[in-house]
């Protein structure tokens, strides 16, 4: 539909020019970027509304004149001929475009172009590093991670459907006094057992004694800080057992974790590790001091003047000189974009690290790097259950393989209770799948910087905005488009029949498919394609029901509406995959 928006409103810039010419107007030749384009609040208005209101001022004429003699224009204009029809509609010129023009383009394209039907330039020739997930060595991950790595890889593939060449990295927080605190449990109460003795997933081990270790703390609460640090200062000090026992622990959780990766459908082409990185900066920060671009304090620790960005102040290096998160992650920025030189480099951090972020990218500008100028916090909100909030030192976390088992679980039970387990093949793989779908939906159907609720029942359902109601809808289609038989002998197709407003709404919204994903592209917001989905999917549904497909009555006219079924399919395919949710044949 943006292609057909732009010929019209350059038909309509070239009116107006030779309006404004003929009235002997000063002022810059109106070009078709300056023509807004809206949609009618009624279908019986127009397909495509182009308010006047702002040529008023120019013109010195009411917009519903300015409309009008621009229609008189429109309606004289051979090069508009088959296109369509423009008509005054008070301050408005509303377009009434030719459905049979625009039914055999929209079908041309999608079926000729296939999987790349929507791709769009938006992005070409850009670098762009997404850094996302960044998880802890002493726990699983949980539903808040959950979030985050469905924001990130959605994104990184709604960027690459864009034409970017994306570089997807992970940040694995590996060492520190948290990390310690597994360790430390470890050593006291392991007794040298492994998950494989114990026949838990090694995350998950790895995770139970950082939960021990809280529930050491509370009974000896000084002690258990005192060995803490000292096995931190150990560990830094290169002590052999300590970095010994610290890989061990490590390589357990990280294989953990990657196995939930893979079992989402998460992946990096990077992975770097905080314990390569966390004494970067200071170099950095030591030679801004010199600039005099910072400030040592009294006590000899080295600061950063926000008040041009509003902000008070910020800590760089502490007084006996150590380092602190923002000192590493302004280190780690310089080494990543010389490891990669990026255009644009995205971090995909919950909103509880905004301040963080401000000054980052300030201290980074302040520094002189021009790609600082192109750094972007993708800010989401905390999620939780029903049961309300979720703290990993009490236990009381939901893990990310819990959570989606028992997803999977209930979409079993929904297979056995419809009877589908020979229909569906595999049981097992589709209710896995089913379970993906419900999950990173249901995720990613929320504006990013919102707070939200994950419902489990909810994102099950089969029916309303869900991701099973998705490939509900995908499985059909295929179902359908498997059962064409006689009915479509001899027929040809014939995009001229689709005349039915069920019909015409389907085309319009499969038309605007590369513009959806352009919008969720520049807002950083893969829901833009979650609402687009589930708006496809209800337009399918209605043609469906009110236009007989096998039995449309005619070969040709069958021909035409398996072929539109074809072009749903294709476009919802290709949707699902760039929010994680995987397309089913059957269900």
């Amino acid at each position: 539909m943006s292609e057909i928006r732009s010929q019209w409103a350059g038909a309509i810039a070239s009116a107006l020019n030779t309006i404004k010419n003929s009235k002997n107007i000063d002022g810059e030749k109106i070009t078709a970027a300056e023509i807004t384009a809206e949609t009618p609040p009624n279908p019986a208005m127009g397909d495509i509304g182009f308010p006047m209101f702002q040529f008023a001022k120019m013109f010195r004429m009411g917009p519903p004149v300015i409309a009008a003699e621009t229609v008189k224009l429109l309606q004289s204009d051979p090069s508009l001929a088959g296109f369509g029809t423009a008509k005054q509609e008070g301050p408005y010129v509303n377009v009434f475009l030719s459905r049979s023009h625009e039914a055999s383009r929209i079908l041309s394209e999608i079926m000729s172009e296939g999987d790349a039907y929507g791709k769009t330039g938006l992005l070409d020739g850009q670098r762009i590093m997404i850094e996302f997930s960044g998880p802890n060595t002493n726990k699983p991950l949980h539903l808040g991670h959950l979030r985050n790595d469905a924001l990130g890889e959605s994104i990184s593939r709604i960027f690459d459907f864009c034409g970017a060449e994306v570089l997807k990295v992970n940040i694995i927080n590996n060492r520190g006094v948290h990390i310690c605190k597994s360790m430390l449990a470890y050593r006291k109460f392991g007794n040298g057992t492994t998950p494989e003795k114990e026949g838990i997933k090694s995350d998950h081990f790895v995770g139970a004694y950082y939960v021990k270790f809280h529930q050491y703390s509370k009974d000896n609460p000084e002690k258990a800080e005192q060995e803490v640090q000292e096995m931190l200062l150990a560990w830094e000090a290169g002590d052999p057992d300590v970095r010994e026992l610290w890989q061990q622990m490590n390589d357990w959780a990280i294989s953990g974790i990657v196995e939930t990766y893979e079992r989402t459908g998460i992946s990096f082409e990077k992975f770097y590790y905080e314990s390569d990185t966390y004494l970067k900066g200071k170099d950095e920060v030591l030679a801004g001091l010199e600039k005099g671009l910072f400030y040592r304090d009294d006590d000899g620790s080295v600061w950063v003047d926000l008040s041009p960005i509003n902000l008070d102040k910020k800590v760089l290096l502490r007084k006996d000189g150590t380092s602190l998160y923002i000192t590493q992650d302004i280190g780690t920025a310089i080494f990543r974009h010389k490891d990669w030189p990026f255009d644009r480099m995205v971090y995909v951090v919950a909103n509880e690290q905004q301040y963080h972020f401000k000054v980052l990218f300030y201290v980074l500008r302040l520094l002189g790097f021009e790609w600082a100028e192109n750094l972007y916090h993708l800010s989401y909100g905390m999620v939780n259950l029903p049961e309300g909030k979720m703290k990993s030192r009490e236990g009381t976390i939901v893990d990310a393989d819990d959570l989606i088992d028992n997803l999977r679980n209930g979409a079993l039970e929904e297979i056995a209770a419809k009877g589908r387990e020979e229909a569906v093949g595999d049981p097992e793989k589709v209710a896995e799948k089913i379970a993906l779908g419900a999950l990173h939906y249901y995720l990613l159907q929320v504006t990013p910087l919102k707070d939200m609720l994950f419902n489990p029942k909810e994102s099950l359902s089969f029916n309303g905005n869900t991701g099973p109601y998705l490939q509900y809808m995908g499985a059909r289609i295929t179902s359908l488009l498997g059962k064409a038989g006689p009915e479509a002998d001899g027929g040809t197709v014939n995009p001229g029949l689709l005349t039915h407003e069920a019909e015409w709404e389907l085309l319009k919204v499969l038309a605007d498919y590369s513009a959806q994903i352009e919008r969720a592209a520049k807002n950083y917001d893969p829901s833009i394609i979650a609402s687009y989905l589930y708006e496809l999917s209800k337009c399918f549904s209605r043609f469906y029901h009110e236009c007989p497909i096998l039995a449309a009555g005619t070969p040709d006219l069958v021909c035409t509406r398996l072929e539109l079924a074809k072009a749903v399919r294709i476009v919802l395919k290709s949707a699902m995959h760039l929010i994680l949710v995987p397309f089913l044949e059957a269900m």
